[in-house]
């Protein structure tokens, strides 16, 4: 059976999360064991995006800006702990993909430069 944790949602209702089994009594219903998460799923998906904002003014502050910053990382969600980067193996799993274009110069006769 599935372990799944309920989080709540700061509008109302709840959404269920599948996560990793913990050992332990945990009430069991139909859909499987489910746990009470200890935050809303907002708060969860908040200090995650909070971690992102930062990683990316990192970026976006360099002394040559890149053109476009990706960042992509898995989120795991926690009944515990709420929402964690997801690691693969036993690092943290983050993708950083930075994007800079060749500066196009006009020349007085409107042509770009080969």
């Amino acid at each position: 059976m599935p372990e799944l944790a309920r989080f709540g949602l700061e509008g109302g209702g709840s959404v269920l999360v599948d996560v990793d089994e913990v050992p332990g009594v945990t009430p069991v219903t139909r859909q499987g064991r489910i746990r009470e998460a200890r935050t809303t799923f907002e708060t969860a998906l908040g200090e995650v995006r909070d971690a992102a904002i930062v990683a990316l003014t990192k970026f976006r502050t360099m002394a040559r800006q890149p053109d476009e910053v990706e960042i992509a990382f898995g989120v795991r969600l926690d009944a515990e702990v709420g929402a964690v980067i997801a690691k693969t193996g036993m690092t943290g799993n983050f993708e950083v993909k930075l994007t800079w274009r060749s500066e196009v110069l006009d020349t007085p006769e409107g042509n770009q430069p080969p």
